[in-house]
């Protein structure tokens, strides 16, 4: 019997699926369950290979926003925000001004994010600790409180700001949302909440106050425009404020996930149909999403890691740019609309951040500097005619076998003048869960970036206060090691 004829027909059930408001409907409000995961961790509950990895971490956003501080971006926003607050307690990463507590988390979380350098959760397509790490300082500085303290605080909002991104599977992109500033804010709220020391109730209502206070839109996509830096800050002061907005009595919305208008259906439309809401809440303090966060080998959009790489394997297998004649670049389909499209857009980047979300320029300078650092970015970059030139033969295809969200797979294929065609393929992006980059790889790009602002005692000294942050009872130490 062949096997075709051995297959039997499954039948179909009558039975008609739940609608969405009836799925919905038989949850619990998934506000709660994270409240009660925020007010009941305690820092000896957290395994100490997570709370090495969180420090991890902390260490590389601070080493990322010691390199933004050389950027004109950080000065003028420095200058923006100061201007309207004035001094403060919270210090300024790597730069000599001390600001109030929301102040200080807006611009901090800009200079942690501002290189497009930070971490990112692959399933929830979001930049966590850019966000969870000035809410934390900030109001851990607020409160008087500890290196412990601050640390599970950090991990809190990592957690949570992960798992409500990973609901949608990537579908926030695709409406033109950008959910480091979305879903961060109900992070922050969680963070700031445990460290103001908000009750269980008053946690859930800090995020439903955090519903209308989220934010964070791709449109700077068309032009390179500086928005995107500014949006993990931005939640973060969001949260923050919600926080202690709950902390006086004041009443948020009671479903801000799953409600009517809550975060999904309102940002989301048809799309919410798709997502798994479940994430939002399983494993909660058994499984550790920091473990599924990614640490950037290069300063570009996580979607173009893959491209990257296929790309620089090829140039050190002897490939000469001026012996293409046309690349084919193969990436997940979620991804298209922010690093391949508009087509003419990604291979004239208006300017650095334009060029940071460009698989036909990133891939070119790859191929003809045989590296991507922050030196790629810059203006010879930006204008050297042969990576311009190389670019205009970068087109791309959707990936039909991309394991994205799980990983951010790349593939590259090139045709030779001779008629020669070859390919690299990158099925499992550098530093994603199954490929992670190892604690002395944080370490060394850490000292990279910091010895772009600091010398390396000073470095070596903010290194050492921040893999010991368990041990630091008054914070004033540590952020007078952070300041500028």
């Amino acid at each position: 019997m062949s096997t075709a004829a051995s297959v039997k027909a499954v039948p179909q059930s009558d039975t008609p699926r739940p609608s969405l408001d009836e799925t919905l409907g038989a949850m619990e409000e998934p506000s709660h369950a994270l409240a009660r995961f925020a007010a009941n961790l305690r820092h000896e509950d957290i395994p100490a290979n997570i709370r090495s990895r969180a420090r991890h971490h902390l260490l590389d956003a601070i080493g990322i926003a010691l390199a933004s501080t050389k950027y004109d971006f950080a000065q003028r926003t420095l200058n923006a925000i100061a201007g309207l607050g004035g001094a403060g307690p919270v210090p300024v990463i790597g730069m000599p001004a001390r600001l109030s507590a929301r102040d200080a988390a807006v611009v901090n979380g800009l200079l942690c994010h501002g290189l497009d350098f930070d971490d990112t959760h692959l399933g929830g397509v979001v930049h966590p600790t850019a966000s969870a790490l000035p809410a934390a300082l900030s109001a851990a500085m607020h409160v008087g409180a500890g290196g412990r303290d601050l640390l599970t605080a950090y991990i809190i909002g990592v957690e949570a700001s992960a798992r409500l991104g990973a609901v949608v599977k990537g579908a926030f992109h695709q409406i033109g949302f950008h959910p480091t500033g979305v879903v961060g804010a109900f992070g922050c709220a969680l963070t700031a909440g445990v460290l103001f020391g908000l009750s269980e109730r008053e946690l859930v209502h800090a995020q439903g106050i955090a519903l209308s206070l989220a934010s964070g839109s791709l449109e700077f996509l068309e032009d390179g425009a500086w928005n995107k830096r500014v949006h993990p800050g931005w939640a973060a002061a969001a949260g923050i404020t919600a926080a202690a907005l709950a902390k006086q009595g004041f009443k948020g919305a009671s479903r801000p996930y799953i409600g009517r208008f809550g975060l999904y259906r309102s940002h989301l439309g048809p799309l919410a149909e798709g997502c798994d809401y479940k994430l939002a809440t399983a494993g909660l303090g058994e499984s550790w999403e920091i473990l599924r966060t990614a640490i950037k080998p290069f300063p570009a959009c996580h979607f173009t890691h893959g491209c990257i790489d296929a790309a620089l394997r090829l140039r050190n297998d002897g490939v000469e740019a001026g012996a293409i004649d046309a690349i084919e670049a193969l990436v997940p389909g979620e991804v298209v609309k922010t690093v391949c499209e508009p087509e003419a857009n990604k291979k004239r980047p208006a300017n650095s951040y334009d060029a940071q979300f460009s698989i036909p320029f990133l891939v070119a300078a790859a191929l003809v500097r045989g590296r991507l650092t922050l030196a790629e970015l810059e203006e010879s970059a930006l204008s050297d005619p042969q990576i311009l030139a190389l670019a205009d033969r970068v087109g791309y295809r959707v990936d039909p076998d991309s394991p994205f969200p799980r990983a951010y797979s790349g593939e590259v294929r090139i045709a030779l003048k001779s008629g020669k065609r070859i390919g690299a393929r990158e099925e499992i992006n550098r530093g994603a869960p199954d490929r992670p980059l190892t604690e002395a790889d944080i370490v060394a790009k850490y000292r990279a970036n910091a010895a772009v602002a600091v010398s390396p005692a000073t470095a070596a000294r903010i290194e050492e206060a921040v893999l010991r942050l368990d041990e630091t009872q008054d914070l004033d130490g540590f952020a007078a090691r952070i300041a500028g």
